[in-house]
């Protein structure tokens, strides 16, 4: 715990030793040393997952920067002169809509340039990995024609991407009020927050079962909703709404259902029928190795703005670099395996951490306060996804410290991750009184922690939480 409170204060007794972390957060090794070959004495370069974003991220820093657009030798990106105010806005900005350059593109760059051995062997699809992608997720949209189903370096992208097709569909007809259900993911709210048009076209329900409270909402700015935005489950309390009952409100106010499943896969849940749009992340679980990173949005065709929709939102994608997407296509037909060890797992787990006199909560898809929600939605008796978040009666700190798990934040792998999630998604607010009080008011305790269930023997994964907890 030293260490993650070192990293999110910037303390360089801990940030020196980190070399590399998830590519949003921690900017690639190997993009850096790209950056570093081509920038120009006394300015910072960013690389870009293309031309566009290098331009979009210019007008974020606006003309008193002196920012520039890059272009050389292929790589596209954003200059501006050395400056730590400059470069947190510019990595911020990068992080919350996917917008580096992947490192597997950086890679090559550095090989052609004779600044990195040969790129090593790697399992790879060697034929259309696109189709191949496409192959792989059938059995998660069953239903979506090929051209409404769209590829994205990212999940965050791919959020950012689906928010601005369907603000570009609903503003022209006065709709630019947006409503976020639930504690949703940290980049998911910062695009809602940021990229609204104005402070009062963000609002937030924090009560994902107040169906009557979200009525009110609606009924207070009469066709003036563009969309709600939710996770199904939500990351981190794995709570699950009632997914008809929201889509029938949207649909009778004429607001766009964008819906987010990545915690537990579209592989684990049908909801696309009842919804607009569905983005889900395919880092997770699809890439069950952890070393790529994509993002994927699915139209529903049977809703009436589904060709103006995907026409808006194809606009704002960021195209995944094709040695990602071969990586990918060599993973992901393992997803339907990788999910149902996963599944097998949890439960076990869960009842672990539920019975343990040391646990104070433990949240997970079929908790008691939103199964029936959940069932009525997944796909086959079981499916869980393997997040399950847990509070504790007694120090985090000597708990985590003394854990025998890799600790890491992402999820969906094949390796079991634990991470205290608040430190790393919300350090900014449990160290202020007001942030706490923020978090208490959604339901959300400082000290959760959010573990990932992998694919190890469930006995190995509560061994070890058994021997932390004493």
């Amino acid at each position: 715990m030293r260490s993650v409170r070192g990293y999110e204060e910037k303390d360089p007794a801990v940030t020196r030793h980190l070399t590399s972390g998830y590519p949003r957060f921690v900017v690639h090794p190997w993009a850096k040393q790209l950056a570093a070959h081509y920038a120009a004495s006394g300015t910072t370069l960013w690389l870009t997952s293309s031309a566009r974003m290098a331009g979009d991220l210019v007008r974020h820093l606006g003309p008193a920067s002196g920012a520039a657009p890059f272009a050389r030798d292929g790589l596209h990106g954003a200059a501006h002169p050395d400056s730590a105010e400059l470069g947190g806005r510019a990595k911020t900005y990068l992080q919350h809509l996917g917008g580096f350059i992947s490192s597997r593109e950086a890679e090559d760059h550095l090989v052609r340039l004779g600044l990195r051995p040969a790129v090593g062997p790697e399992a790879a699809w060697a034929g259309d990995a696109a189709a191949e992608v496409r192959r792989g997720l059938a059995p998660a949209f069953p239903d979506v024609r090929p051209a409404d189903l769209l590829l994205a370096n990212s999940g965050a992208n791919a959020i950012y991407a689906a928010f601005r097709g369907v603000a570009a569909v609903q503003a022209p007809r006065g709709r630019t009020i947006w409503i976020q259900l639930g504690w949703l993911y940290l980049d998911t709210i910062a695009v809602l927050k940021k990229f609204t048009d104005g402070p009062g076209d963000y609002l937030h329900a924090g009560n994902v079962f107040d169906l009557a409270a979200l009525e009110r909402l609606f009924a207070a700015h009469p066709g003036r909703v563009a969309g709600l935005v939710t996770e199904i489950p939500t990351n981190p309390l794995i709570q699950t709404p009632d997914v008809a009952a929201l889509s029938a409100l949207c649909r009778r106010h004429g607001a766009a259902l964008v819906l987010d499943p990545s915690v537990g896969s579209p592989f684990s849940v049908s909801i696309l029928p009842l919804a607009d749009v569905v983005v889900t992340s395919l880092t997770k679980y699809t890439a069950s190795e952890g070393d790529v990173i994509a993002g994927a949005i699915a139209v529903n065709s049977d809703r009436p703005d589904a060709h103006a929709l995907r026409r808006a939102m194809a606009a704002w994608l960021e195209p995944v670099y094709p040695r990602d997407l071969a990586r990918l296509a060599a993973q992901i037909g393992e997803t339907g395996a990788v999910l149902a060890q996963i599944a097998a797992s949890v439960p076990r787990v869960a009842a672990f951490l539920e019975g343990h006199p040391k646990v104070k909560a433990v949240f997970w898809a079929d908790q008691a306060s939103s199964r029936a929600n959940y069932r009525r939605i997944v796909r086959t008796p079981g499916a869980t996804g393997g997040m399950i978040s847990f509070t504790l009666r007694e120090s985090l700190e000597v708990f985590y410290d003394r854990l025998r798990l890799p600790k890491g934040p992402s999820f969906g792998m094949k390796t079991t991750l634990i991470c205290p999630f608040m430190y790393l998604a919300h350090y900014d607010l449990i160290t202020s009184a007001a942030g706490r009080e923020e978090l208490a008011a959604s339901g959300l305790e400082p000290d959760l922690l959010r573990l990932c269930v992998g694919v190890e023997p469930a006995e190995e994964i509560i061994a070890a939480l058994a021997e932390a907890l004493g």
